[in-house]
């Protein structure tokens, strides 16, 4: 009773005065009356102190409520009411301490804040020592560069399946978001590999050097995941399985020469192509597949001069390679330069050290006839 009447004397004097710099002190007693009280109070006196703390804050200028925020923000028994009042005060000197630091604001203020206010507020709110799954999905769709680097770099964050997906998506041309994402050890393998695949090169290149070690067993697991994504793409196909019967055929009567995938790629029958190329050096589907479509003409380079293809067959594999990429034009002159300088031993070696890096890292896969059959 002797608090409550405490409380409605500075009430009551504070509705009194209405000289500004008076409610402010009015303000700063009835919360070191709070603080000094006992450590648990009634339902009734906390609801006495948040109507006492609330009428009072709306009166004081904003310096003021920013100095009765900072306060507030780390006492662990606060009045709900006035901690959500100033958690969405417009003001970020004022909310962000609470937004912050508050253990008394709720999930539902927290997402309402996180919805409509200042990215500043979304900044302030990433900080905080623990962040439910729903709270992450709005932190990382809504907020800046800043907020999304914040939110993903605090291990106290949890994130939904969407959430991951958002900040991976945010990652492609983001090589410090994507070191943060990165670094999250609880991070679900197909977000990790979706991240490390669909990084630009530079942003790969910093993840590379963040963790060595990690980025090689990523590599692997990537070209994994692109081999079973490529072979139920042309399980489904059947322009595949025509293209397959028709070079195998040709592979086994022993018609399946350097002219035959010249016609091929001349064509722009990029099945028969890749195929035919893959029967040729021994090599899987997939790899062929992907060699085919990279921006760089080496690999191609190596696998026709380590089995003799003429000059001629290698330009028409180029000419194929260069139109999977949407480019009419080729560099042609520089690489046949490069074939020519290339020693047919180099070539040799390189294509067997392909033979066995696919072997040791998927035994079960084989060149084409056993991979699609």
């Amino acid at each position: 009773m002797m608090v409550q009447k405490s409380v409605i004397d500075e009430l009551e004097e504070a509705i009194a005065n209405k000289e500004i710099g008076r409610r402010a002190e009015s303000l700063r007693r009835v919360t070191d009356l709070f603080v000094s009280g006992p450590a648990r109070y009634s339902d009734e006196q906390i609801e006495l102190f948040d109507m006492v703390m609330i009428l009072l804050a709306k009166e004081i200028e904003t310096s003021a409520r920013a100095t009765f925020g900072h306060r507030m923000a780390t006492i662990s028994n606060a009045p709900p009411k006035i901690i959500r009042a100033l958690a969405l005060d417009d003001a970020i000197e004022v909310a962000g301490p609470i937004l912050t630091h508050s253990s008394q604001l709720d999930e539902a203020t927290l997402i309402e804040s996180a919805r409509t206010k200042s990215q500043n507020h979304l900044l302030a709110i990433s900080r905080r020592t623990s962040l439910a799954e729903a709270l992450t999905d709005v932190l990382v769709e809504r907020g800046n560069q800043e907020v999304a680097h914040s939110t993903a770099e605090n291990p106290g964050a949890k994130f939904s399946e969407f959430g991951y997906s958002k900040l991976v998506q945010r990652s492609e041309d983001d090589a410090e978001l994507a070191v943060r994402v990165w670094s999250r050890p609880e991070i679900p393998r197909q977000n990790l590999l979706k991240l490390f695949h669909d990084a630009s090169e530079a942003v790969r290149l910093k993840l590379e050097a963040s963790d060595r070690r990690k980025a090689g067993l990523l590599r692997a697991m990537v070209a994994q995941a692109s081999n079973q994504f490529q072979t139920e793409a042309r399980e489904r196909s059947a322009a595949f399985a025509a293209a397959q019967a028709h070079v195998q055929s040709l592979y086994d009567s022993g018609a399946l020469t350097d002219t035959q995938l010249e016609s091929f790629a001349r064509a722009g029958k990029f099945d028969e192509t890749t195929i035919a190329l893959s029967m040729m050096c021994d090599l899987s589907i997939g790899l062929v597949e992907r060699a085919m479509v990279e921006e760089r003409s080496e690999q191609i380079l190596v696998l026709a001069k380590a089995i003799g293809l003429s000059w001629d067959t290698t330009r028409a594999l180029l000419l194929t390679q260069a139109e999977t990429k949407g480019s009419s034009t080729y560099e042609l002159d520089q690489c046949r330069l490069k074939f020519a300088k290339l020693k047919a031993e180099t070539a040799k070696m390189a294509t067997q050290f392909y033979r066995l890096r696919e072997r040791a890292a998927a035994p079960a896969t084989a060149p084409v006839a056993a991979e699609a059959g």
